[in-house]
């Protein structure tokens, strides 16, 4: 059985949802690249999530859903903390 890529327009999933395995909280859609859609989530201190495309589930016009744990999303994950003022 092969992995059939899902067909999506990327302008259609920015400031989505993401979630994984579990209902797993993966922040927002902030960018899309050539290999990774980048979600974001929090405010003071923030996580960025690097997911490779070949993750992605299903786009249901609302949510991005991912075939990841929020454990393996870890592995992808980049912290950042916004200046306050």
């Amino acid at each position: 059985m092969t992995d059939t890529p899902i067909i999506y327009n990327a302008e259609d999933v920015l400031k989505k949802e993401a979630r994984g395995l579990g209902n797993a909280d993966l922040g927002e859609v902030q960018e899309i690249n050539p290999e990774y859609i980048v979600t974001q989530k929090g405010t003071l201190v923030v996580d960025k999530f690097y997911l490779p495309k070949s993750l992605v589930e299903r786009f249901d016009d609302n949510t991005v859903w991912f075939k990841i744990t929020e454990e393996e999303a870890n592995t992808y994950k980049k912290h950042a903390t916004k200046p306050l003022g």
